[in-house]
């Protein structure tokens, strides 16, 4: 199973201390010394909207650059790729809300716009050489309209997938998903787009998060988003809380028999690391009870 550290991005983007960019190329740092090797390191978006990722172009600039180590930017527009693609990210990814309200609130559009913008942003990004991926949010439900039905998502992973991601994932952005909508979600949407890798982004709001990894795992999804310490949300969805923890989760897949190339005990220790600097205890739970057997 592939991890994918969102830390730097998601994990980091609704904390009210903002951390200096020598910090977050810190945190990247200890998670590739941990084992990552795919980092969602930054996103290219309006400053004034999510201040704490204003310095995109520092942290890009400041990151270790090993050469089986991808950098992923989180774009939302065309000024955001022309960033991204300056910056050098090695992977663009592109949200798309699979609800017009929420999209709206997030993106200052509608879904069917946005999936044009997506549309126009992965011809670029193939031109210049970068992989585009697309990810789904709110596919399992939406703060502001309430749930949302497989054929919904269907219908977006449809017309995203015309425009040949290199992957594509779902998010449960506000924590609402359970095991069995997972796997009928999931396999619902590998129909519509059977050439494209899937990846799960998941949030533990609602103490899920792991089931549903698993879940995953059994839907056959190449990718699963994690964050280091349990860190995370989003600040356009009300009470988001943080992404699975990235220890917690390999942890369980690696003495479940799955490898992920990830060591727990040195991601529960950057987990720690980070959750201190925040001045907050650490939602994961591999720091404090450490592995097993000891």
């Amino acid at each position: 199973m592939e991890i994918v550290e969102v830390g730097p991005r998601d994990g980091l983007q609704n904390e009210a201390l903002v951390l200096p960019a020598t910090h977050k190329v810190e945190l990247i740092r200890r998670a590739i010394a941990a084992g990552v090797r795919r980092v969602e390191a930054t996103s290219f978006v309006h400053p004034g909207r999510v201040p704490q990722m204003a310095d995109a172009e520092a942290v890009m600039a400041a990151v270790p650059r090993p050469p089986d180590v991808r950098y992923i930017g989180l774009v939302l527009n065309r000024r955001g790729f022309e960033r991204a693609a300056a910056a050098g990210v090695d992977e663009v990814n592109m949200v798309v809300v699979a609800t017009d309200e929420f999209n709206q609130r997030n993106q200052g559009a509608d879904t069917s716009e946005t999936l044009a913008v997506w549309a126009e942003i992965a011809d670029l990004a193939r031109s210049a050489g970068i992989r585009p991926s697309v990810t789904i949010a709110a596919a399992f439900g939406c703060p502001f309209t309430g749930e949302v039905q497989t054929a919904q998502v269907v219908e977006v992973a449809r017309a995203a997938a015309a425009s040949s991601p290199t992957e594509l994932a779902l998010a449960d952005t506000i924590g609402v998903a359970v095991p069995p909508q997972v796997r009928e979600r999931l396999r619902a949407v590998a129909d519509v787009a059977p050439e494209v890798p899937l990846r799960l982004h998941l949030h533990n709001t609602r103490n899920t998060g792991y089931a549903n990894a698993w879940a995953a795992l059994d839907a056959g999804v190449a990718a699963l988003d994690a964050s280091l310490g349990g860190i995370g949300g989003c600040p356009f969805a009300p009470a988001a809380t943080g992404n699975i923890a990235t220890e917690d989760l390999c942890w369980m897949l690696e003495r479940g028999g799955v490898a992920t190339g990830v060591d727990p005990q040195a991601a529960a220790e950057a987990g720690t690391w980070i959750a201190d600097l925040l001045g907050k205890q650490s939602p994961a739970l591999l720091g404090r009870a450490g592995g097993f057997p000891t």
